[in-house]
């Protein structure tokens, strides 16, 4: 991954990657491809979902909720279950065919097609939740967003953001997956810009250590001949690895003082 100053996006790679994306568990956790059983994203999803309900556990849940970039809507269907109102955009038609399914179930959500720099909303929110998509914008177009979605806040409302990170310097991923990995200090620092606070970060520690797996898996394809590199069994075998392995299985490149994972990921909660 090439080192950038000023990361720009190339949004029509990222459009195109994500209308192709296949609607799972593992895909809109880019763990597609690794051999992971779908118990691997069911997993990580109810550890977040353990951390997230910490973070909001203050929230008037007489109000509504909106999750942007929603994918499939398994946030959104959370927040349904816990909030007045749910609205839930999605840009991927691939992915918005299986939200439509998961807001017929429910009847205070509602599922909107389209981008999520153009959005109006149509009401006010106590929560406003990104999981995943600041990684896809410019700072410019995370600036302007955020600094409009601030005044969609209810009193006493949050907007959670829970994004990919890296420990030092922006790095920018192109090619047909193209994505943008900020530091935390960096994310800090455009939080700013958009007047809001930061009240609290937290690390995403189901995350990292699925990224282990991943990366791990990553280096054995390197490493591995394609016809021998047998992935079901491999990603099978890492993955119920660190699920037994967990949590002191974080703490070894701690020890090393290694970057393993490069890649982390953490929840940020802006007022």
């Amino acid at each position: 991954m090439p080192e950038v100053d000023m990361p720009e996006v190339d949004k029509k790679a990222v459009d195109k990657y994500w209308e192709q994306v296949t609607p799972t568990i593992l895909g809109p956790y880019m763990m597609d491809g690794y051999g992971f059983p779908a118990s691997a994203g069911k997993f990580r999803f109810g550890i977040e979902e353990q951390v997230v309900e910490k973070l909001i556990q203050n929230l008037d849940r007489n109000g509504a909720a909106l999750d942007l970039g929603c994918g499939m809507g398994f946030w959104a269907e959370k927040f349904a279950r816990s909030f007045a109102r749910v609205d839930a955009l999605e840009g991927s038609s691939s992915l918005y065919t299986d939200l439509e399914k998961r807001c017929s179930q429910q009847s205070n959500m509602r599922a909107f097609l389209g981008d999520a720099l153009s959005f109006q909303p149509d009401q006010r929110y106590q929560l406003i939740f990104l999981g995943g998509l600041l990684m896809y914008l410019d700072e410019n177009d995370v600036v302007l967003l955020l600094k409009r979605l601030k005044q969609y806040l209810e009193p006493g409302g949050i907007i959670l953001c829970r994004e990919s990170t890296v420990r030092d310097q922006t790095f920018i991923l192109k090619g047909e997956y193209t994505a943008v990995y900020r530091s935390v200090k960096s994310y800090a620092s455009l939080f700013q810009k958009c007047d809001l606070t930061l009240q609290h970060k937290e690390k995403n520690e189901a995350y990292i250590l699925l990224q282990m797996g991943c990366e791990a898996i990553d280096k054995w394809k390197t490493l591995v001949p394609k016809p021998f590199q047998a992935l079901s069994w491999a990603g099978h075998l890492t993955y119920w690895g660190l699920r037994l392995g967990n949590p002191w299985i974080q703490k070894v490149p701690r020890v090393f003082k290694t970057s393993f994972p490069r890649l982390e990921n953490h929840f940020f909660v802006l007022v």
